[in-house]
């Protein structure tokens, strides 16, 4: 793809395999700057018209069907690129880049261009501009509340936003762990093949027994903490009413808004359906390939995340073994010294090497359990969304599925069900799409999440053992010293 003269521009987003545009073009107002690689989801996309753009694709997508120019639109002349240049990668197969090529008559800001607010800014990105944040939010300050019910905490919930919908730049809330949950349900009725973030166990997590203890309350801020930023850096879900409402309504406001979703009967019915539909999930004929090697690819993932679940908790306990029995040694040298006059000195500064290798120590297993354990945890929970996630794609695939062999046998009037096949087969369309998109976002962020977990460990474990060396060392060379001090005396007449 040819660079034009001038600054580097980033071309939008193009169509991705299926032909569904998924470009610039959806995005309500203020969203054009929040393009990010994990594309958004394509539910509504059937329903708006794919302008025309001209770009190199990858090879098993030239069968598409390309959007034609039309007459008026002046086109470029493409100039030849080499083979290396229509190589995308995975990450970036939904994104038309430009190349180190360059347009001799045409630059960025002829005339021949389109310089319209649309065209310039919403289409356009300066590839070297930062990608501009404009939500914030800060989940703390837990609150314990007693009735005579019930005994439950509440969160601060502090946002601030630049967001032109919002009516107000600063909001601040208190929510409890049931909105949060009601939070992700209706994410997950909106969106159903978006992966949403998980939220952390409701009762009991692993190491902790006591429900409200300081400390599990606050390894729950932080998961509810994360739960939302990542709903706030979310292509998709940032833009989702209920999450707006749940940033800024009041608590009557909230509880008001809850009883208008469904009522418990319908509510009902969407569990029967959806046990139902899991119950026959893996009797779905025509599964693309790409979700046949998803569900694949989750079934190992799971397994591993699992297993590294259990060495990480193991090796915390050992650690934490190692600390108690630290703590102990130093007091035990300081009362040998007390029996040893000639080793006084010696045995003290052997208790204040131990006593510094256990502050150390005790700094080390708290890395693993504020850095490691909330990553891989919340993994876990990640494979549990994802196996629904794509159960909900097969249930869709199953009901195109059992359309198509009605028609197919004729069991139903073919007028009846076209239509309905129709919509199906754009529901299904959007929903690959969707989950595809999201899928490349979720595993980029997995690979990131788990380099940095396992990078401060490994920084946090040289530090430490640098640390412990280091004491050791200082030592040793004060008692050589001393040693050769006392020779000196010695050989003194």
């Amino acid at each position: 793809m040819a660079r034009r003269g001038g600054p580097k521009f980033r071309r939008p987003i193009a169509a991705p395999r299926g032909g569904v545009y998924v470009g610039p073009a959806r995005l309500p107002a203020g969203r054009a700057h929040r393009r990010g690689k994990g594309g958004m989801e394509a539910e509504s996309c059937a329903s708006r018209p794919s302008p025309p753009i001209s770009c190199s694709l990858p090879s098993d997508c030239a069968s598409a069907e390309q959007p034609t120019c039309p007459p008026d639109f002046a086109r470029p002349a493409i100039l030849p690129a080499s083979p290396a240049l229509l190589e995308f990668d995975d990450d970036e197969d939904l994104e038309v880049f430009s190349k180190d090529a360059s347009l001799t008559e045409v630059n960025s800001f002829s005339p021949l261009m389109p310089t319209s607010p649309s065209s310039m800014i919403n289409q356009y990105r300066f590839e070297d501009e930062p990608e501009l944040k404009d939500l914030f939010i800060t989940v703390d300050d837990p609150e314990s509340h007693i009735t005579a019910i019930e005994t439950f905490i509440t969160y601060r919930v502090v946002t601030k936003t630049s967001r032109g919908e919002f009516d107000s730049s600063e909001y601040e809330v208190r929510r409890r762990y049931q909105d949060f949950l009601w939070l992700k349900g209706r994410l997950e009725e909106a969106h159903p093949t978006l992966i949403i973030p998980p939220l952390p166990e409701k009762f009991i997590m692993k190491g902790v027994v006591e429900r409200f203890n300081d400390e599990f309350i606050a390894t729950r801020r932080k998961a509810l903490h994360k739960f939302l930023n990542r709903i706030a850096d979310h292509p998709t879900l940032t833009f989702n009413e209920d999450f707006k409402i749940f940033l800024t309504a009041q608590a009557w406001e909230l509880s008001s808004h809850k009883k208008q979703g469904p009522g418990f009967l319908s509510r009902m019915g969407q569990t029967v359906k959806a046990v139902a539909s899991s119950m026959r999930g893996g009797a779905v004929k025509n599964r693309p390939e790409a979700f046949t090697d998803m569900n694949d690819y989750l079934d190992v993932f799971s397994q591993k995340i699992s297993l590294l679940d259990k060495i990480s908790h193991r090796v915390y306990k050992e650690e934490k073994d190692y600390f108690y029995e630290l703590k102990e040694f130093g007091p035990i040298h300081t009362l040998w010294s007390a029996s040893e006059e000639d080793l006084v000195d010696t045995l003290k500064g052997v208790a204040s090497c131990i006593d510094q290798c256990c502050r150390a120590t005790e700094l080390r297993v708290a890395a693993l359990s504020e850095s490691l354990f909330p990553t891989i945890n919340e993994y876990v929970l990640y494979s549990e969304i994802l196996t629904g996630v794509l159960k909900r794609r097969d249930h869709i695939q199953a009901e195109l599925d059992s359309k198509v062999d009605a028609v197919y046998n004729k069991k139903a009037e073919n007028d009846m069900l076209s239509e309905e096949i129709g919509k199906l087969e754009d529901k299904v369309e959007c929903a690959n799409n969707a989950l595809q998109a999201d899928w490349d976002r979720w595993k980029q962020s997995m690979r990131l999440d788990m380099k940095s977990a396992f990078g401060d460990v490994a920084e946090n474990n040289i530090r430490y053992y640098e640390q412990c060396l280091a004491t050791w060392e200082s030592f040793l060379t004060s008692q050589t010293t001393d040693l050769c001090l006392e020779e000196n005396s010695e050989d003194q007449p």
